[in-house]
């Protein structure tokens, strides 16, 4: 899975470290989401695309679909 948050962050100006208190993880999780090596969880996810003001399907691509 890939994801568009690097890209939709620099849209509004928010750091890692930004993001991830908006959303109440740490800078490591987004991260780890940025680079695909974590899934994050349904409600995460709803969350991050709540913020950054798209859906869950414009912020994850999956390729194995």
């Amino acid at each position: 899975m890939r994801t568009r948050i690097k890209e939709l962050r620099a849209r509004y100006d928010y750091t890692q470290e930004d993001l991830a208190r908006k959303v109440g993880v740490r800078r490591e999780t987004i991260h780890f989401i940025e680079k695909g090596n974590y899934n994050p969880s349904l409600k995460l996810a709803h969350k991050i695309a709540e913020i950054l003001k798209t859906s869950i399907d414009e912020l994850f691509i999956f390729d194995d679909i």
